[in-house]
């Protein structure tokens, strides 16, 4: 809800800005950035994360977490944008929401719309989400070091991994044009000769 919003609902008080300030201060109302506020502490942080700052989609380590891929639980909300050429970073009391460009390219293939608590959240799929974050990662210089980066760095659980659809992760590689993900391309083509889904 926009600052303007709240102020229109307060026609009978002399200073309206200043009571919002006010009513802020006390918690009914969540200052997500300037002029824009939420009213309900529960909402869904991935919702607030597209209200604050867009276009963009949820991915990187929060992505990755939400779809169990890596054991950490991410408190803090990572979205990927395009062409904004800096990262942004909205610090709230909900929690902080961040915000990092990804290749034009890649930005708008591999991204789902969730439906939660009635409200729409894009988010990327676990393949595109995992390519984000290497992306933003310094490039590996062979296999081995990029399994260290992948398994003993970002902490991917194999079997999760394995369960990736390879035909997407290869044809995301060749709109990122970035080497950690060519190589995590190249070993899920290794464990699956075909298009379906990788198993043990």
């Amino acid at each position: 809800m926009t600052g303007e919003m709240i102020v229109d609902t307060m026609e009978f008080y002399e200073q309206p800005r200043l009571k919002l300030a006010r009513d802020a201060k006390k918690g009914k109302y969540i200052r997500l950035k300037r002029d824009l506020y939420c009213t309900d502490p529960e909402m869904s942080k991935m919702a607030l994360a597209q209200s604050i700052y867009g276009p963009s989609y949820v991915s990187f380590d929060y992505a990755l977490s939400y779809y169990g891929l890596i054991p950490e639980h991410a408190y803090n909300v990572s979205s990927a944008t395009f062409k904004k050429r800096k990262d942004k970073r909205f610090v709230t009391d909900i929690c902080s929401f961040y915000y990092s460009d990804v290749p034009a390219a890649a930005y708008p293939h591999s991204v789902e719309l969730l439906r939660i608590d009635d409200v729409g959240v894009r988010i990327a799929t676990p393949e595109k989400a995992l390519c984000d974050k290497l992306y933003k990662l310094p490039p590996a210089t062979g296999t081995a070091d990029f399994e260290d980066l992948l398994f003993e760095f970002l902490r991917v659980f194999d079997d999760s991994l394995y369960e990736l659809e390879a035909k997407e992760v290869r044809d995301l590689s060749k709109l990122y044009k970035c080497r950690n993900v060519t190589l995590l391309a190249e070993m899920m083509g290794r464990y699956h000769a075909d298009d379906t889904r990788i198993s043990d």
